[in-house]
């Protein structure tokens, strides 16, 4: 699920207020006067994973000078994931239109007692949320990074054992599995002098380093085939399904992809009560996929916040594995990708091109960097979770705001571009009004909806 559309919908001043701008700059060298001259050989780093993070990562690293090694043991992996990019990830890092299978833009965000809001009439004609499959744009970004020079390995990543000496190597210990006969692949070791942790929410390079444990929600998706007719209504449209029975603490989709659309759903709490969450979802979905074929059923989980600890001497995480999905929205493809290059970019200005051996400070450059860009957003969309996914009740009034056209455009400009949107200061005031209210009417039904109960 890592991006999803309901970022577009939240409080659109709070969301505008804490994006940053993602344009890409050139890298200024600067390597540290007492690091290690490597001789005869560039840096050497494995990047754990092969998602958009691990993808990125590589790329950058192998362009760097970096002679990079990538491990990824599902080479086809198709993660449980809305597929949502936002428009600047297209340009940012250069994907083919191709890659896209859909240009949503049209939606709707269906409330409990199934008020639907159409959300998108503030987009300009080439505006639009891009749909991607997972395996396809996963193994786009690694096939770039091989072109890149970075050498993509078919195999399952164990454990590293830290260096022994000062400045020694990491010994990276993993089964091998191209051109080997068997399940369990071949045994393997290779030593390195850092490693990138991109293995997702179960990262093993995390639990390698001590990074912590963080909590995570359990997402859930089917992919249906539905009629040719019943595939147009999702041409350009993606639905979102808020209400208990569908999740007590997140949402339930509908996004469509090249010839099908993926029907999911996700929670914290409940974790137990997935597959019924994700029922619920498709009865409230069941007039627009009646009669569809389920032709692949998928589970994974997603964190919830970032681990309480994300880098140790030369192990850095990035993606899922540092915990880079935001609550409320569940985007996550496009700060994965973000933070891969992010990482990478640290390591090579830090190595100079891979001259000279790094340390704990050029990963923290990354982090700094990352944190100040992105921190905010991840705040804010915690509090718009707490605030409007709390009841049925709270969920009526975010659906309500939602239809508020100022919302939307502000909320789709920080989404789409992850850039600061000055907004206008009456418009402000109306919006911060009309939410009290919507907030007061919340509390007010859920009031009256407990008596019922009673």
């Amino acid at each position: 699920m890592a991006s999803s559309l309901t970022s577009t919908t939240a409080t659109a001043t709070a969301a505008a207020a804490v994006a940053r701008p993602a344009a890409r700059r050139r890298l200024a060298v600067r390597a540290s006067a007492t690091s290690l001259r490597l001789a005869g050989r560039p840096l050497r780093v494995a990047v754990v994973g092969g998602g958009p993070a691990g993808g990125a990562a590589a790329e950058t690293l192998a362009k760097g000078g970096v002679e990079t090694i990538l491990i990824e043991r599902k080479l086809d992996n198709c993660k449980p994931c809305g597929g949502a990019i936002p428009l600047c990830m297209v340009d940012e890092f250069a994907l083919p239109l191709d890659l896209i299978d859909r240009r949503v833009t049209k939606m709707k965000m269906i409330s409990p007692s199934n008020v639907a809001v159409d959300i998108g009439r503030t987009l300009a004609p080439d505006e639009y949320i891009g749909m991607v499959r997972r395996e396809v744009l996963d193994a786009y970004l690694r096939s770039r990074a091989a072109a890149a020079g970075a050498d993509v390995v078919n195999g399952l990543f164990l454990k590293f054992d830290a260096p022994q000496e000062p400045n020694g190597p990491y010994r990276i210990h993993y089964n091998h599995y191209e051109g080997v006969k068997g399940e369990k692949g071949e045994k393997r070791t290779i030593e390195v002098d850092a490693v990138v942790g991109a293995d997702g929410a179960n990262s093993r390079v995390a639990k390698g380093m001590g990074a912590g444990d963080y909590e995570y929600a359990i997402a859930f998706q089917e992919r249906v085939r539905i009629s040719e007719d019943k595939m147009d209504y999702y041409r350009e449209r993606a639905e979102m399904y808020v209400g208990d029975d569908v999740s007590p603490d997140f949402y339930g989709w509908v996004f469509p992809k090249c010839d099908h659309v993926a029907v999911g759903t996700g929670t914290v709490t409940h974790k137990a009560d997935i597959k019924k969450f994700q029922a619920a979802t498709r009865l409230r979905a069941r007039d627009k996929i009646e009669g569809g074929k389920i032709i692949r059923v998928e589970a994974h989980p997603i964190p919830e916040h970032p681990r309480p600890k994300r880098v140790s001497d030369r192990v850095t995480l990035v993606g899922d594995a540092a915990g880079y999905v935001t609550k409320c929205s569940g985007e996550g493809i496009y700060f994965a990708a973000k933070s891969g290059r992010m990482c990478a970019e640290a390591i090579v200005e830090g190595s100079a091109n891979g001259t000279r051996l790094i340390d704990e400070s050029d990963l923290r450059k990354y982090l700094e960097k990352f944190d100040k860009m992105y921190w905010p957003t991840y705040k804010v969309l915690d509090v718009l979770q707490k605030v409007f996914y709390r009841s049925n009740a709270a969920r009526e009034a975010f659906v309500e705001m939602c239809a508020d056209e100022y919302v939307q455009k502000m909320t789709f400009d920080s989404y789409l571009y992850k850039r600061v949107v000055p907004g206008n200061p009456l418009d402000d005031i109306r919006l911060a009004i009309n939410t009290i209210g919507s907030l007061v009417r919340a509390s007010a039904l859920r009031r009256e909806m407990n008596k019922i109960t009673l």
